[in-house]
């Protein structure tokens, strides 16, 4: 009967610190009669962790400082390991141990009279102080690799961005990972190869902010829709898309003011600077630090996001800031909405 040759000349290096590290001699002949160990691939791991796949045709290369010797043969490579190590042999339920001679890891499972099975494998751990041989038609081993990757976007929210707004704060770049995969065996052939982990890798992730917070509303933005409530609440959505919530509506007479005007300051009442956006009320009507957002009845003036900063008039009534005494006179005096916000 003939044997498969399917092996790779490669090398591999394990997880340092996986739960075993193997050597394996895949054996896929079709009749254990005959069977020829030396035509086997083998897997060999070292005492630093390494793991070398030798083909038949491959170049063998000198690994007798790791303790392991590779000769060639007619149908392909055997192992021979040095004189004196202990040896742990796992076969078929048994546990057998031994002192290595200067012999092959065939002759020495002929030696402690184990017959390895048509589809059953030899694991050979070399990591520690002596040689571990498993003998079973599953192994699983862990391979560590190089190999190259894509970065990863990452999208963090952030509550003090307008919703629908992004930014990307960190660019990405792709890199190389050192990536532990599983490896299993079965019956003389590789069924499985899993990722595990990564160990390290130097690609860069991009990281991309967006905003969860309300949409802004811009000084130009006008009210598409007036979304209203039964207990007088509602929602003010703009066209922007833009939305804001509100607690109730209030029909006001609105009137506009400048400082150095009619008496009026450049501080107000709570001490902050008099702007566009600084509204005079009536404290018992709206309590001083109430945010509002004011629309005139007819909706053909905008005047916006305000608060409620300084005091000066009683009863039902607002006193809107303007930078110059020409707005004012353009604004005179009208009924608005005042839209009191959450």
């Amino acid at each position: 009967m003939n044997c498969h040759h399917l092996w790779t000349a490669l090398r591999r290096s394990l997880r340092r610190h996986a739960p075993q590290l193997f050597v394996m001699a895949a054996v896929v002949c079709v009749s254990w009669i005959s069977m020829d160990h030396a035509a086997a691939l083998y897997i060999l791991t070292d005492e630093d962790a390494d793991a070398i796949v030798l083909e038949g045709d491959a170049q063998v290369q000198d690994l007798s400082s790791q303790l392991v010797d590779v000769s060639s043969g007619a149908s392909g490579y055997n192992v021979t390991l040095t004189a004196g190590q202990p040896v742990t042999v796992y076969h078929d339920g048994q546990t057998l141990t031994a002192q290595s001679r200067k012999e092959s890891v065939t002759s020495l499972l002929g030696r402690l009279d184990v017959t390895v099975g048509p589809l059953e494998m030899v694991a050979v751990d070399l990591s520690g102080g002596g040689v571990t041989l498993t003998v079973d038609d599953q192994i699983t081993f862990y391979e560590k690799v190089e190999e190259p990757v894509s970065y990863q976007t990452q999208r963090v929210a952030d509550p003090d961005l307008p919703a629908g707004t992004e930014q990307v704060v960190q660019a990405g770049s792709d890199g190389v990972r050192t990536s532990i995969y599983e490896v299993v065996w079965s019956c003389g052939e590789q069924v499985s190869r899993q990722f595990v982990e990564e160990l390290d890798s130097t690609a860069v992730d991009e990281i991309i902010v967006y905003g969860t917070g309300a949409k802004s509303v811009a000084d130009t933005d006008r009210i598409a829709k007036v979304t209203k409530n039964a207990d007088g609440s509602g929602v003010l959505t703009f066209q922007s898309g833009a939305t804001l919530a509100f607690s109730q509506a209030k029909d006001m007479t609105a009137t506009a003011y400048t400082a150095g005007h009619g008496g009026a300051d450049y501080t107000t009442a709570t001490g902050t600077i008099v702007q566009v956006g600084t509204v005079a009320v009536d404290k018992n009507v709206i309590p001083l630090g109430t945010r509002m957002y004011i629309v005139s009845k007819d909706g053909s003036v905008v005047y916006g996001l305000a608060v409620a900063e300084d005091t000066g008039v009683r009863g039902n009534k607002v006193d809107l800031y303007y930078d110059t005494y020409e707005q004012c006179i353009n604004f005179g005096r009208r009924s608005c909405t005042v839209y009191i916000l959450e």
